[in-house]
């Protein structure tokens, strides 16, 4: 069966959890609550390659500035969605529909802000900047946003819901973590990262 659309790259996020951030799979045993109870953060995203449309969609970022409480009845999330600023509205439109789950796929339909109630605050256009290897990231959105990555905590058992349980990735410790992105803002420290490929399409 030939996939609609395919979008694929590097993922990038960082939360206010404390590293192994719970919500990994480790070993293969699947995660649980937040350290805090309340988290908050940012998940990037990098198309190396991939057409959801009719639109290319190779060398396009995008970024989300999300929260959730587990204390909240479903534990809604409420998120900011950045796309870069270089993205043609068609490329923007695309994009915003594959990672808000409107397009489908089985790896974003289990995305918890897709499967659960959330609130999509604002689609901005920002410059965004994603940069790093395998075991280290750095991306900067606008002005207001920067996460920053390179203390490995484990880079051999931990997985992410997000870019995909199939998808091996790198388990790090933020030393940069800063949003200023109304309504969120927060600048923190030594909490977790993960960087991995995804492979989304559907």
């Amino acid at each position: 069966m030939t996939a609609s659309w395919r979008v694929k790259g590097r993922y990038f996020e960082a939360c206010n959890c404390d590293a192994i951030c719970p919500c990994r799979m480790v070993r293969g045993v699947p995660g649980g609550r937040s350290t805090e109870g309340e988290c908050y953060g940012v998940l990037c995203w990098a198309v190396d390659e991939g057409r959801a449309e009719g639109a290319d969609l190779g060398g396009r970022r995008a970024a989300m500035i999300f929260r959730y409480d587990d204390d909240e009845p479903a534990s809604p999330w409420s998120f900011v969605l950045h796309v870069d600023d270089d993205a043609l509205e068609p490329q923007r439109d695309a994009l915003v529909r594959v990672l808000t789950g409107a397009l489908g796929g089985e790896t974003v339909l289990r995305q918890p802000w897709v499967r659960k109630p959330s609130t999509l605050l604002g689609v901005r256009s920002s410059r965004i900047e994603f940069s790093g290897g395998r075991h280290d990231r750095h991306v900067r959105v606008g002005s207001g946003i920067e996460v920053e990555a390179s203390e490995i905590v484990d880079a051999a058992n931990v997985r992410c819901i997000v870019p995909g349980y199939d998808q091996p990735g790198v388990e790090l410790r933020a030393h940069v973590n800063r949003v200023d992105d109304e309504p969120f803002g927060w600048s923190i420290a030594g909490k977790c990262a993960f960087a991995a490929r995804f492979d989304y399409f559907g």
